[in-house]
């Protein structure tokens, strides 16, 4: 009897804890809803990434002074042709790995003495990739397996003028990972002239 009224003078101490403390921690946990997928938030960066005036014009500036030593006009690595039966709620994967095919083969080799503001945007775009780690394609990955084989293959054939025809395109770069990777995409960015 005695413990039955210990318990009864402190399950109001209970009630009360529950309420106050466990509930708003369950309600706000980031533990996915059953059956709810995370797949596409996994995709998804957030917009404020892309709108750092700093890095912004940094890219910029970088894509405009390696786009006028960049002779060739007749070939874009970056462009709709990427986007070639990639469906999209597999594009912002797609650009992820672009990204990273860019960082790596382009920006952190011999190029990055040649250029100004090279390894700030290569450690800007690295932590984009970094965000997206958990990004997956969903489905056939063959056709986003050919157009990053096409383009890689495309920068090879331009030799030394691919790698500045890559930095070049950094602008476009940019806008496409913004629009695929981000909830608001821009409207119409993606067109370049040359």
């Amino acid at each position: 009897m005695a413990s039955l009224q210990t318990l009864s003078k402190s399950f109001p101490g209970w009630v009360f804890f529950c309420c106050c403390c466990c509930l708003p921690l369950l309600l706000t946990s980031s533990l996915p809803l059953k059956g709810a997928s995370t797949a596409h938030h996994a995709c998804r960066l957030r917009k404020i990434n892309f709108q750092q005036p700093y890095i912004r014009n940094r890219t910029y500036s970088l894509a405009k002074t390696a786009s006028a030593s960049d002779k060739d006009t007749d070939n874009r690595l970056i462009g709709q042709q990427l986007y070639v039966n990639i469906r999209e709620n597999n594009r912002c994967y797609l650009m992820k790995r672009v990204v990273e095919i860019i960082v790596k083969d382009v920006l952190l080799t011999e190029v990055k003495n040649r250029y100004p503001y090279v390894e700030e945007v290569a450690q800007f775009l690295a932590s984009l990739t970094s965000e997206l780690s958990s990004c997956k394609y969903s489905g056939n990955r063959e056709h986003i397996e050919k157009n990053l084989e096409q383009m890689k293959n495309k920068m090879e054939q331009l030799g030394e003028n691919g790698k500045t025809k890559a930095i070049g395109e950094l602008d476009l770069l940019f806008d496409y990972m913004e629009n695929a990777c981000t909830d608001a995409p821009k409207k119409g960015g993606n067109k370049k002239k040359n």
